[in-house]
């Protein structure tokens, strides 16, 4: 066991936790934040995206005593007092479908418009290269990327 203090969602932690508890595990199982979910679990597919110190992470590759001292924001972060922007541009684009992929996305576009306010086509759809739809709504998750920039809809 190794003590860890972290910051999720703006709240303080300290916990007990076994060295081999990954980070996605950590917050499933123990925060009981099931937003992020594990598809893969070898960072291939990107349905297990949070944000570590404001960078896009995959939590199945992290272990949860690796975050220790970082701030961690997942997809019930992002919405705490209602929609964000984000959040909100993918609801008007219809990019939510079975809702699977959707937080990883989220948090995707989320920490591209970190750093890229207002990103090109080719920006976006690298961004968000590394989470994998089933559904194919990828035409519209780029569209809500677009409107989460404040940018008119290309439709």
């Amino acid at each position: 066991m190794t003590r860890v203090t972290l910051t999720v969602n703006g709240v303080a932690h300290e916990v007990e936790v076994e060295a081999h508890l990954t980070l996605l595990e950590f917050l499933r199982e123990t925060l009981h934040l099931t937003g992020a979910k594990e598809g893969c679990g070898l960072g291939e597919c990107g349905t297990c995206l949070v944000l570590v110190d404001g960078a896009a992470v995959n939590s199945c590759l992290m272990l949860a005593g690796d975050a220790r001292g970082r701030a961690v924001e997942t997809i019930e972060g992002l919405g705490r007092e209602g929609l964000d922007r984000v959040q909100a541009a993918f609801v008007a684009a219809g990019a939510v479908q079975c809702g699977f992929c959707t937080p990883g996305m989220v948090v995707a576009a989320s920490a591209l418009l970190r750093v890229s306010p207002h990103p090109t086509s080719a920006e976006a759809a690298a961004a968000l290269a590394g989470v994998l739809c089933r559904c194919g709504t990828y035409p519209r998750v780029l569209e809500a990327v677009r409107l989460a920039a404040g940018e008119e809809s290309g439709s």
